[in-house]
């Protein structure tokens, strides 16, 4: 830990001389990721030039330049830290745990072993939207049905999957689509697609829009299938959907699991500190308040789920804040 420190004091001073970028992945442009990625490369950034945190500038790592880049989602995200062309991104908590260990999706491509942890930043649920006309009532009852489990390589597919599984259903029993939140929500509401699962907190940008202009439900994940599901992928956890998030839909049991910020062991020991300072400093709120879901993104939860190894950057800064022992 003491020579990580050296590193980091060191360093973050260097980072202000060089201009510097860091890439976050998130999702779809209209997913919640993206969303929250544009907010927190806004807090993490500090270009030549700012203004300084003090006199209400910027308060990121001196040099550094972040973007939030499009992805087809969490499986996308992690691919492209393996291939080095992302520095960090956001993915489900499950699938960063899979990722490390090369088990579920990654059974034959082999563990993401550069893989850690900056954050747990905020829940997200799943939701499987129909139309409130529609004869479908429960997961089983997709069966035939036409139903978009969310782009290939995406947390929504893999989290729909572990779902239906849990219920008995079978992914070739579906007529399957895999869609963007948006494509899917107007399939819906035209009538050309039955249902489509969604993996976002709430409310869910592209379902609030669908719900104003379309009367809709959510279906339930509840019951002894969802006890199921959280006894065998255990960052699964029950939740509710209060009514009145969604027009006309009232709560609806379902479940969560956390997102959580991961980062590529190859970045450096001081950057990535630095990033975990800046994203805690008591100036970000302004901006993390404004963001979807990130009332929830708080620092005490920050170690909450993270199911893989934090950075040793990372886990600096929680040391020197009293998190970490």
């Amino acid at each position: 830990m003491g020579a990580v420190m050296m590193t980091g004091a060191i360093a973050i001073t260097a980072l202000a001389q060089d201009t510097r970028y860091f890439r976050i992945g998130t999702g779809p442009t209209e997913s919640t990721y993206f969303s929250v990625g544009g907010g927190v490369a806004s807090l993490i950034s500090n270009p030549p030039g700012s203004r300084d945190c003090e006199r209400g500038g910027s308060c990121g790592v001196p040099g550094l330049i972040a973007v939030a880049q499009t992805t087809a989602g969490a499986l996308a995200t992690i691919d492209a830290i393996r291939g080095h062309q992302l520095e960090s991104g956001f993915t489900p908590a499950d699938i960063a745990y899979w990722a490390f260990h090369g088990i579920g999706p990654y059974k034959d491509q082999g563990a993401v072993t550069e893989l850690r942890a900056i954050a747990n930043l905020y829940p997200e649920s799943m939701h499987v939207v129909v139309r409130r006309d529609s004869p479908i009532s429960s997961i089983g009852d997709l069966r035939g049905k036409i139903v978009s489990l969310g782009e290939k390589e995406s947390g929504t597919l893999i989290e729909a999957l572990v779902v239906l599984e849990a219920f008995g259903v079978a992914e070739a029993e579906l007529r399957s689509e895999y869609l963007k939140p948006g494509v899917a929500s107007d399939r819906l509401s035209d009538g050309t697609l039955d249902a489509y699962f969604e993996l976002a907190p709430y409310p869910a940008t592209t379902i609030s829009d669908l719900a104003k202009a379309t009367e809709i439900r959510l279906l339930p994940i509840k019951g002894a299938f969802a006890e199921k599901l959280g006894a065998d992928y255990p960052f699964l956890t029950a939740d509710t959907i209060p009514a009145g998030v969604y027009q006309g839909v009232p709560d609806t049991e379902t479940l969560s699991v956390a997102t959580v910020w991961v980062v590529s062991s190859r970045i450096d020991d001081a950057l990535v500190y630095g990033v975990t300072r800046a994203l805690w400093h008591a100036n970000s709120r302004r901006i993390l308040d404004t963001l979807p879901r990130g009332r929830s993104i708080r620092q005490p939860k920050a170690l909450d789920d993270l199911a893989i190894p934090l950075h040793a950057g990372a886990s600096l800064y929680y040391f020197e804040s009293g998190m970490v022992r």
